[in-house]
């Protein structure tokens, strides 16, 4: 097999830098309007669980438009794909910005994530065509770093903006970050997987390796480990907005501050833990990152069985982004570091379960209504204990596969 190419021949460092910045698809279109949640559901007439809904159909776009451009990534190269979805992003976030009905928006939102949803795999999927050994556990390090960096950004850029905007300027300012990145990726990237390198099978080969994948322990532990955590923080991306204000009456700009302290956890612990991967144990910062999750959660559901004080909630939420932050580099590098003749198809099978499983757990938490904080901790705890359970089914990697080495 042909080795993957360095990093250094993909015009360093522009390319891998492009390839964080495409991360940010998946925390900004997520954060950026969570604190006009509120206004949204007052001016579109949607009760709680309604309104979440748009959070949950973002996260299904997510998980299908990644399951969707993975395969075909690997069979016709990255570019080409990757463009063509960024021009979708813009062109949904602009029908959210104008969508005069709770129902049309809802249906926007699940486009927008599918146009959202190439641009995370294949920075996942092209990271992998360019490092590969220690570097590539660094490069998913610094994924992580990036994507915390947008959860900060998105929501205290949201919490500004809604005070000289309302939310639907708020879908125009993502369609403009959208042109941006379009601005960019023609001028830098450049196709990172050759022609040599790509699937040729077509559908057969697919679900092939579809069912490779399937069939691999180690993979699977990784990939329903990252799920059900995912799953708690999506949970906490669509519960806390709510939470935070309603509950402890905190005004929109506060609750982006609060939420930007717990992302900037999110970001550190993220970086530590690429390094940590690479110094001591992928196996052990996964189990880590479960422990620092669940403690997290537990305070959540503490906080929902009886009454405490806003700094033990923003505590809790502050572990348990830190948990999943932790687990995602050991995690990404375990599921796409043995598959790099179809990185594409491995890479959306993982963003699918994140996405996917983060879909089912966010209406959930607004079951009991707005004021309430035990549906949050309900949800968290059981997605930690079954993130857990998946470590353990998984068993630990086997040395000899652990990507430690660079080509």
């Amino acid at each position: 097999m042909t080795a993957a190419p360095t990093a250094t021949t993909v015009r360093a460092p522009v390319l891998p830098a492009l390839l964080l910045l495409l991360t940010v698809f998946g925390p900004i279109s997520m954060d950026l309007y969570l604190p006009a949640l509120p206004a949204l559901s007052v001016e579109l007439g949607a009760v709680t669980s309604v309104a979440q809904l748009t959070v949950t159909a973002c996260l299904i776009g997510l998980a299908a438009g990644q399951l969707i451009a993975g395969p075909l990534s690997d069979r016709y190269g990255r570019r080409g794909i990757l463009l063509s979805g960024i021009v979708a992003y813009i062109a949904t976030s602009v029908l959210c910005a104008i969508s005069p009905t709770v129902e049309l928006l809802i249906l926007a939102r699940l486009v927008q994530g599918l146009a959202g949803g190439v641009g995370i795999v294949i920075a996942q999927a092209a990271g992998r065509d360019i490092y590969s050994g220690r570097s590539l556990i660094l490069f998913y390090g610094r994924l992580t770093v990036i994507g915390g960096f947008a959860a900060i950004l998105g929501p205290l850029l949201g919490g500004v903006l809604v005070a000289i905007t309302d939310w639907r300027g708020l879908f125009v300012f993502l369609a403009v970050i959208g042109a941006g990145i379009l601005i960019v990726t023609l001028i830098v990237f450049r196709e990172t997987l050759p022609a040599d390198r790509r699937t040729s099978g077509g559908l057969v080969e697919t679900l092939r390796d579809f069912r490779a994948l399937a069939t691999d322990r180690q993979f699977l532990g990784a990939v329903f480990t990252q799920g059900f955590l995912y799953a708690a923080l999506f949970a906490y991306l669509a519960g806390s907005t709510f939470v935070l204000q309603d509950v402890y009456g905190l005004t929109p700009l506060q609750y982006a501050l609060a939420f930007g302290l717990n992302s900037a956890g999110f970001m550190v612990f993220g970086y530590l833990a690429g390094r940590a991967s690479e110094r001591w144990s992928i196996a052990g910062t996964l189990a880590l990152g479960v422990a620092v999750a669940g403690a997290g959660a537990a305070g959540l559901l503490l906080a929902g069985v009886s009454a405490m004080p806003l700094w033990l909630v923003i505590v809790a939420l502050f572990l348990l982004a830190s948990g999943v932050a932790i687990s995602s580099p050991p995690a990404t590098t375990l599921a796409l570091a043995d598959y790099p003749q179809m990185a594409g198809t491995a890479s959306s099978l993982l963003g699918m379960v994140r996405f996917g499983f983060g879909a089912v757990a966010a209406p959930l938490v607004g079951v009991a209504g707005a004021t309430s904080i035990l549906p949050l901790g309900a949800v968290t705890v059981s997605a930690v204990v079954l993130a857990g359970a998946s470590l353990v089914l998984a068993g630990a990697p086997t040395p000899a596969r652990l990507p430690l080495t660079d080509n």
